[in-house]
C-alpha cells in the first residue's frame, strides 16, 4: 500500500527526469531501431524467395509492431544498477522508506507515455503502408495484447534487474547483459519471427521467457494466434513473471549482503 501511495509521486519525478534529459532519451530510443534493419533485410529476401506465412504486408506489420513493442517494454535498469552499485550511490535509495525496485519501476514506467508519443507516427505510418487489415481486429486478442504488453514490460524489468545485480558479484555484469541480449534477439522474435526458426528451436523458444518479453505481444497484435493459443501462451508468460519476481526478490536480499558503499 505504501508503494501504491508513492507511485504517483514516483511517476511525476520520472516524467520530470525524462523531460530534463530528453536528448539522452531520444538517443536511447534510436538504439532500438534494429527491427527496421531486419525489415529491409527480410523484404529483400522475400523478393527473391517467398517466405511461408510472411508476405510483404505481413513482414512490414510484424517488424513495425516489434519496433513499437520494444519501445514500450524496454528499460535501462541494468546500466543504472551497475552504475549506482559501482559508485555506492545505491545506498541513498536504501535509506528511503520504499523498496529500491519500486523506485526504479516508477522511474521507468514514467517514460512509457513519452515513448508511446514518439511511437505514434510509426503506428500511423504502419496503418498507411499496410492498412488496418495487417493487425488483429478481434476485441479479445486486442485485450490480450494490452495485458501481454504489461506483462512483457514487467518481464523485461525483472530480467534487467537480475542482470544489474550481477554487479555485486562480478565486474563483468554488462558482458553478461551482452550475452543475454544476443540470446534474446534470436529467441524473442526481435530479429527473426519465431515461426521461421527450425522446428526444435521454435519449440524450445516457445517455452522460454524470451517470447513473453517481446514476441508474444507482437504475435497478438498481428493476429497470428488463435484465442486458445493466445490463452496458453499468456498463461506461460504469467508463470515466468511469477518465477522471475520470486528469483529477483530473493537475489536482491542475498546480493545486498555484498554491497559496500564508501562512507555508507
Amino acid at each position: 500500500m505504501r508503494a501504491l501511495r508513492a507511485l504517483p509521486t514516483l511517476l511525476r519525478i520520472g516524467v520530470a527526469e525524462t523531460v530534463a534529459y530528453r536528448a539522452e532519451f531520444v538517443v536511447w530510443m534510436l538504439t532500438t531501431t534494429m527491427p527496421l534493419v531486419m525489415l529491409a533485410l527480410w523484404t529483400a529476401v522475400a523478393r527473391e524467395t517467398p517466405i511461408p506465412g510472411f508476405g510483404a504486408g505481413q513482414l512490414t506489420s510484424y517488424y513495425l509492431a516489434t519496433l513499437i513493442v520494444r519501445q514500450l517494454t524496454g528499460n535501462w535498469i541494468v546500466w543504472e544498477l551497475n552504475y549506482e552499485i559501482r559508485l555506492g550511490t545505491l545506498s541513498m535509495r536504501l535509506l528511503r522508506p520504499l523498496h529500491p525496485l519500486w523506485q526504479y519501476a516508477g522511474q521507468h514506467m514514467s517514460a512509457v507515455p513519452m515513448r508511446a508519443l514518439v511511437s505514434a507516427p510509426v503506428v500511423a505510418l504502419t496503418m498507411a503502408v499496410v492498412g488496418t487489415g495487417a493487425f488483429t481486429s478481434d476485441p479479445v486478442l486486442l485485450a490480450a495484447f494490452a495485458l501481454s504488453l504489461v506483462m512483457a514490460w514487467a518481464l523485461n524489468f525483472l530480467a534487467m534487474s537480475l542482470l544489474g545485480l550481477l554487479a555485486l558479484y562480478t565486474e563483468q555484469s554488462l558482458s553478461a547483459f551482452d550475452v543475454f541480449f544476443g540470446i534474446f534477439g534470436v529467441l524473442s522474435g526481435y530479429l527473426i519471427p519465431l515461426e521461421l526458426l527450425p522446428g526444435w528451436v521454435r519449440t524450445g523458444a516457445s517455452w522460454l521467457p524470451f517470447r513473453g518479453m517481446l514476441g508474444l505481444p507482437v504475435e497478438l497484435a498481428c493476429g497470428r494466434l488463435a484465442r486458445a493459443e493466445a490463452a496458453a501462451a499468456m498463461g506461460l508468460q504469467l508463470g515466468w513473471l511469477v518465477v522471475l519476481l520470486v528469483v529477483t526478490l530473493a537475489t536482491w536480499r542475498r546480493a545486498l549482503r555484498r554491497f559496500e558503499a564508501l562512507g555508507g
